[in-house]
């Protein structure tokens, strides 16, 4: 395990804290999928950063062992700006796992092959988001991956923006599909970057009406079950909209789209 810092004025303020196991199930598989192999790539063992994993350590302890499953060198560092949360998720701690005192500053020795910033950023002004995701991506390694986003309390809905040292890259949508009745369900667990942007005019507006209209058009393919219907209404989405992923990530009931294709227009 790294060796402990303690930062004298942790950066940020105390999210909540609600949090359950496999809350972040579906951000966790879409990470060990789409970033393994950069973890496998290092000479030196990743580490890997949970920001702000609330009142219990669950999440941090699932991500060392879905991680693991991608590269077993990987350790994990959760990191809480609240002291006491620190100090109950110490009982937790095993080789490979440990936990931190701090907020954006990322209190790790070196830099993070990878942090996870899960339902941190809503209760922060939308102007703010810019600086907290440049002073994170300025903590990652060559090659590492910030991901942030946000979920519902039992991770049935769950949205994020994924970004490298250079910035924003895309933009995972990932639902259990029996939950949902049209894709725009997802719009209320946008990331902050882009919740307040769900508007006419803009083009997450607009991704989320021609998803509906993709949905609407699929709908023949429900007798096949929800999967079979959400894979059509995705291809088709792939007519007008630059995706990033294919069919074996659709199955999953995820659809990751480029950045520049939902980015405000403005701000």
């Amino acid at each position: 395990m790294a060796p402990r810092t303690t930062p004298s004025r942790p950066v940020g303020t105390p999210t909540r804290g609600t949090t359950n196991p496999n809350r972040l199930r579906r951000m966790d598989r879409w990470i060990a999928a789409a970033h393994g192999p950069a973890l496998r790539r290092g000479e030196a063992p990743p580490v890997a950063v949970d920001l702000g994993y609330g009142a219990a350590p669950w999440t941090a302890v699932e991500l060392l062992a879905r991680l693991r499953a991608a590269d077993p060198r990987t350790e994990v560092v959760g990191v809480e700006i609240d002291p006491a949360r620190v100090a109950a998720a110490e009982p937790y701690e095993r080789e490979g796992l440990s936990f931190r005192h701090g907020g954006f500053e990322v209190p790790v020795p070196g830099e993070a092959a990878l942090i996870r910033a899960a339902n941190v950023l809503r209760q922060y002004d939308e102007d703010q988001v810019a600086a907290v995701w440049a002073r994170l991506c300025g903590r990652l390694a060559p090659g590492g991956l910030l991901v942030e986003g946000t979920c519902d309390e039992i991770g049935r809905r769950h949205v994020w923006v994924a970004l490298d040292r250079g910035g924003p890259r895309t933009v995972t949508f990932a639902t259990r599909l029996g939950s949902l009745e049209r894709p725009s369900d997802l719009a209320e667990r946008l990331p902050k970057a882009l919740i307040h942007r769900n508007v006419p005019g803009e083009p997450v507006h607009a991704f989320l009406r021609d998803f509906d209209r993709a949905w609407a058009a699929a709908a023949p393919f429900a007798s096949l079950g929800a999967r079979q219907r959400w894979i059509r209404a995705v291809r088709d989405l792939a007519a007008d909209w630059p995706l990033a992923d294919g069919p074996r990530r659709w199955r999953q009931g995820e659809v990751t789209v480029n950045w520049a294709a939902l980015a405000p227009r403005s701000g």
